[in-house]
């Protein structure tokens, strides 16, 4: 089953603002809230998909990337953003986007006072890294391992009640309106929404009973991904304090090694290969190496300097998984610089010979016929 539009569940346009984007998910959340839907689980699924859309939309680079790909640039489990539906929890929506709500914690007790009681997870911060790929690696998918030093809960940190939000990591407010009263949830200042402080913990450990360790992380980059594209591995950030507390995410930019002799366009692969006056003549056979190994060519007799030769579903992937772009292959004839004097001889011989004179046929393409069917 196709997944829904996301703009269509926040119920804006695709050329919504920011701000537009953040007042139809507000809608769409309180229309959907468990604590105005108790016991609903349409209403909860709405809610996680509405989550979802946010998540995506509200980032301006994944934005972007939904626009261009769709739910396919987000397909897998390095898609780069996503909750995959109801893979996400009530905890970990109300701790990304409890300011949604008024204040970060996510309750909503005008609606039946259920939101008070539910604690907010705080989450870790997330952290970035840069992974550089070859063509090859682009062509297949790769697997990388990278070490990172990120920050994780010491070994011996206990965690006592907060004494400000008595654990709820909220402090409430009551507020009159012409509606009568209203309350509402803000997060509490003393523990950051935890709803849990330090008691004790060990020397070596900062403030919020942290320590940096180094970890080797496993990423799994799917084929055919592109210079700027963004993949996140889930809780593998920095932790936070706090026994119920979640890990940020590691975000993953991917950076795309310059090739010596192949060169990108999309999907397809473009090369440039040489090849002397007597093989354009005569014609020849060649092995070239395309990103998934190598092949051998048959270039006629006669062969023209120009001419492309294109290799059906050697290029690479596409991310979208609309197919395998294009192997491209530009035929150029080398003109020797320098001739000796029986060749010079020759040449001056063939000046004028019919066979050497200029010929095109109708069926040969100019330079801008060529130029078309390569973008084709």
């Amino acid at each position: 089953m196709a997944k829904q539009d996301f703009y269509e569940i926040l119920d804006i346009s695709k050329s919504a603002t920011q701000a537009e984007i953040k007042k139809g998910y507000r809608k769409m959340a309180i229309k959907y809230h468990p604590d105005k839907n108790p016991d609903d689980k349409t209403a909860e699924e709405n809610f996680k998909k509405a989550a979802e859309a946010y998540e995506i939309l509200s980032d301006e680079n994944k934005k972007a990337r939904y626009d261009q790909y769709g739910h396919a640039g987000f397909d897998g489990p390095q898609g780069g953003g996503g909750f995959g539906g109801g893979g996400m929890n009530m905890d970990d929506i109300f701790s990304q986007f409890g300011d949604i709500f008024g204040g970060g914690g996510g309750g909503f007790g005008g609606f039946g006072g259920g939101g008070g009681q539910r604690q907010a997870r705080v989450k870790g911060s997330n952290m970035r890294i840069r992974v550089k790929l070859t063509l090859e690696e682009i062509a297949k998918g790769v697997e990388k391992k990278v070490k990172v030093r990120r920050k994780v809960q010491a070994d011996g940190v206990t965690y006592k009640t907060c004494g400000t939000c008595s654990g709820s990591g909220q402090q409430m407010r009551i507020t009159n309106t012409i509606l009568g009263r209203m309350q509402t949830a803000t997060t509490c200042g003393s523990c950051s929404g935890a709803g849990e402080v330090i008691s004790s913990k060990p020397n070596e450990a900062d403030s919020q009973g942290l320590i940096v360790a180094e970890e080797t992380v496993s990423i799994n980059i799917p084929a055919g991904v592109t210079e700027g594209v963004q993949l996140k591995v889930g809780g593998k950030g920095n932790e936070a304090p706090g026994k119920n507390s979640i890990a940020g995410d590691l975000l993953v930019l991917i950076e795309e090694i310059q090739h010596e002799t192949l060169k990108r366009e999309g999907t397809n692969i473009h090369y440039d290969l040489y090849i002397n006056y007597s093989e354009a003549v005569l014609g020849t056979s060649k092995e070239v190496d395309t990103v998934t190994g190598t092949v051998k060519i048959k270039i006629d007799a006669g062969t023209q300097s120009g001419k492309i030769l294109r290799l059906k579903g050697k290029g690479l992937p596409s991310i979208e998984r609309y197919g395998t772009g294009d192997f491209l292959i530009h035929i150029n004839v080398w003109t020797p610089q320098v001739l000796n004097k029986e060749q010079k001889q020759f040449f001056e011989k063939m000046s004028d010979d019919e066979n050497f004179l200029p010929n095109p046929n109708k069926s040969d393409k100019s330079f801008f016929e060529k130029v078309k069917d390569m973008f084709s």
